[in-house]
């Protein structure tokens, strides 16, 4: 058993940060009652084979623990669409986790690092090359306290925190709270079940600039800012 700090998590807004490329998974739009989505999609499935790769790993998540309707996509899509291939600092990706912040730039700030390190590791060249939407939330309950944990918050290194995460899910935390590493001031939340979070709204949407080594440049689509990030 891990033992851990827990406290009541109350933020009127989050922000969590997506690519805008991935669209609406209607099995979850709809107020179909998620207990029923295994044998829905297994029918739509009959005339749209691609269907399962939309809908993603519907067994990732407990049928009490989905939620559905307008949005609901934006909430579930971490949890049915991980993988190992996409580990996060409370998940070595064989379970998701839905990560926001507290703010927008903690929310740029954190994505900027791991595009940064799918940039690096894929060679892009320098350019405008990635388009993400902005998802506009909040939340109100008990989670992990990770902060004063070195062991958790290490920069690079996600082992510590990964086999945390995995203890915590399974005796029944609903996630994690902790202060951003990568923004001073901002803090972040990684939140084990879409039923923990309500659905966001849609809020900016951004383009990142890769210069071939970081992300040096951030613009707001809607009002053409741009601002500069290192």
């Amino acid at each position: 058993m891990v033992t851990v700090r827990v406290r009541r998590v109350v933020w009127p807004r989050t922000v969590r940060i997506i690519r805008s490329i991935h669209p609406p998974i209607d099995l979850f739009e709809d107020i179909a009652d998620p207990a029923d989505w295994e044998a829905l999609a297994s029918a739509e499935a009959k005339f749209n084979p691609r269907i399962r790769e939309s809908i993603g790993d519907l067994a990732k998540v407990p049928a009490a623990r989905r939620i559905t309707g307008p949005g609901a996509s934006w909430v579930m899509a971490p949890f049915v669409h991980c993988s190992p291939l996409r580990p996060g600092r409370f998940t070595d990706g064989s379970f998701g986790i839905y990560y926001a912040g507290d703010c927008t730039e903690v929310a740029i700030a954190e994505t900027i690092h791991h595009h940064r390190r799918m940039m690096l590791a894929t060679d892009e060249p320098p350019g405008w090359t990635s388009q993400f939407r902005e998802l506009i939330g909040s939340v109100d309950a008990e989670l992990d306290d990770a902060a004063g944990r070195t062991d958790l918050l290490d920069p690079n290194d996600y082992t510590a925190s990964q086999v945390f995460g995995a203890a915590r899910r399974t005796e029944g935390s609903n996630g994690v709270t902790w202060p951003s590493v990568r923004y001073s001031h901002g803090h972040c939340i990684a939140v084990f079940w879409p039923d923990v979070v309500p659905i966001p709204t849609q809020g900016a949407h951004f383009a990142y600039h890769w210069n071939g080594r970081v992300v040096d440049y951030v613009k707001r689509l809607d009002t053409g800012a741009v601002m500069r990030v290192c």
